[in-house]
């Protein structure tokens, strides 16, 4: 053969050489991780005995290399849940101050979201501020009013304007025999009866409850209109409810010779009072 076709072998061997040197380091670091002995010795260079081989690309040769296997990772020891410290018991004055910083916190946020909801309209104008004070002003004014009128009223004590108790109903010829005369009865609230002896007066007053009777000529009586009690001309009571007769008044003649009437002075019949000489005044 020519120097031209001639294949140079040495270049073969050196690659084997390689190969066997790479297989035989990772054994041993697969040997040092799994065992911890010692690492074969790496194989020594061989003569060219036997025929050489053909050629091996850098793709084969890389392929036919064990790929390196990771150590396992160790798993790590499951972490156990750690309970939160307990925390010391309260006092009662703490949880008094607790309470009440939750409740103020309530009321803030409560106060915070009212006035977030109230209209932006809502605050008062400067026309609705002085409508609000005018009014305000004069029920202040009539609150002064009402306590000045009422201390000038306490001012002057209560006067009870009643028709005197004494008066004079005039002569007694100014009244006729047999008559009941009414006269007095609205002013005075008095009847003044004449007969043939004299004259006597009677208090308009039912000795049931106080109602005025009316004097019935026709019947010759005295009638209550509130429950129908029943008098005769001389205040004897006969029918209703009345316990007893008409009251009368002291009666006498005055200096100047008129009728005097003084309603201070009463007299009761079923007392014995009517044979009293000022019930009953006698004429010659």
């Amino acid at each position: 053969m020519s120097e031209e076709g001639k294949v140079d072998l040495s270049q073969f061997d050196s690659i084997q050489d390689r190969v066997a040197r790479a297989k035989a380091k990772a054994e041993a670091m697969r040997a040092a991780k799994s065992g911890g002995g010692a690492a074969p010795a790496l194989p020594t260079e061989q003569k060219a005995e036997t025929p050489p081989e053909a050629p091996q690309t850098q793709a084969e040769t890389a392929a036919s290399l064990p790929e390196p296997t990771a150590a396992p990772i160790p798993a790590a020891p499951p972490e156990t849940p750690q309970e939160p410290p307990a925390s010391p018991p309260l006092s009662t004055v703490e949880k008094a101050a607790a309470t009440r910083r939750q409740r103020a916190a309530t009321l803030s946020r409560a106060a915070r979201a009212t006035k977030a909801s109230e209209p932006a309209d809502a605050a008062v104008s400067r026309r609705g501020f002085f409508s609000w004070l005018a009014v305000a002003w004069v029920a202040f004014s009539a609150a002064m009013a009402a306590g000045v009128a009422a201390m000038t009223r306490f001012m002057f004590p209560n006067v009870l304007f009643e028709p005197p108790q004494a008066f004079k109903a005039g002569l007694p010829e100014d009244y006729d025999r047999g008559k009941v005369d009414e006269r007095w009865k609205e002013k005075f609230g008095v009847w003044i009866v004449r007969n043939e002896e004299g004259i006597y007066a009677l208090s308009t007053a039912c000795t049931h409850l106080g109602c005025t009777p009316n004097w019935l000529e026709g019947e010759n009586k005295f009638k209550c209109p509130c429950h129908g009690s029943g008098f005769y001309r001389t205040g004897i009571h006969f029918e209703g409810p009345a316990p007893r007769p008409l009251e009368r008044y002291r009666v006498v003649l005055a200096s100047d010779g008129q009728i005097l009437v003084d309603k201070n002075k009463k007299y009761q019949q079923e007392k014995g009072q009517w044979k009293a000489p000022e019930s009953f005044l006698r004429l010659a």
